[in-house]
């Protein structure tokens, strides 16, 4: 701190739209310990955000570095009675308990799409939903995203009536991702040669949800979260 100014630096990588965004809040370890949240303006001297660029997923979206290098901040700009991880845990949170509905979201689409394709696709005489090995994986895929469906809606009657704990959570976002992810590869056999192409949307969202996988906490950190709540043991560290 600088009289009554704080200077920050450090760098994050992988923001979503750091780049064109016109203030970026910034949670920061101060000198006495404690963890504050700043709000930092676009032009504010040291402050750049570079693009991120040849990303295979996620591409139609704007992800950033965020550099600050003795950027000065007034204490107006501050948030105030927030000194813990809570702050910035709290919005996680939030974030993690979307990316439970949208995990299933992105799986139906796949599941969708092959389910249509299998219906079209001619071999020897009849459609290929019409063999076993494609019913059952899509039988599967079906059972996976009504678990995952359930979970999130059941998560979400627990965040409405405030019983809602982060490992909650974290069991929600590690299941449904990790669903998602192998429907979306179950929905790529199905296709062929097809569910490489942008012709369907399955490519497309299996990329993306390796990223899902990592970003708002990695599919190890929610593993340790849960281990936490069941043992009483922290493994963090």
């Amino acid at each position: 701190r600088d009289g009554p100014d704080w200077i920050l630096n450090g760098a994050k990588m992988w923001i979503t739209n750091g780049t064109i965004a016109d203030v970026a809040t910034v949670w920061a370890r101060t000198d006495d310990g404690s963890i504050r949240g700043f709000l930092v303006e676009k032009g504010t001297p040291g402050f750049s955000a570079p693009e991120i660029h040849k990303k295979l997923s996620l591409r139609a979206s704007v992800t950033s570095e965020l550099v600050l290098q003795d950027v000065r901040v007034p204490d107006e700009s501050v948030f105030p009675d927030v000194t813990t991880l809570r702050g910035p845990l709290s919005c996680l949170n939030e974030a993690r308990y979307g990316i439970v509905w949208g995990a299933v979201g992105a799986g139906r689409a796949c599941f969708e799409s092959a389910l249509e394709y299998a219906k079209e696709r001619i071999v020897f005489d009849k459609p290929i939903s019409a063999y076993q090995l494609t019913q059952q994986k899509l039988a599967e895929m079906a059972l996976e995203l009504n678990r995952g469906a359930l979970v999130a809606l059941h998560i979400g009657r627990m965040k409405d009536d405030g019983t809602l704990r982060q490992e909650h959570v974290s069991l929600g976002k590690m299941g449904n991702v990790r669903g998602a992810i192998e429907v979306a590869r179950s929905a790529r056999t199905i296709l062929g040669a097809n569910g490489v192409t942008l012709e369907y949307p399955v490519i497309r969202h299996q990329n993306n949800l390796e990223s899902v996988l990592t970003y708002e906490g990695t599919h190890e950190v929610h593993t340790l979260v849960v281990g936490q709540a069941l043992t009483g043991e922290s493994a963090f560290r």
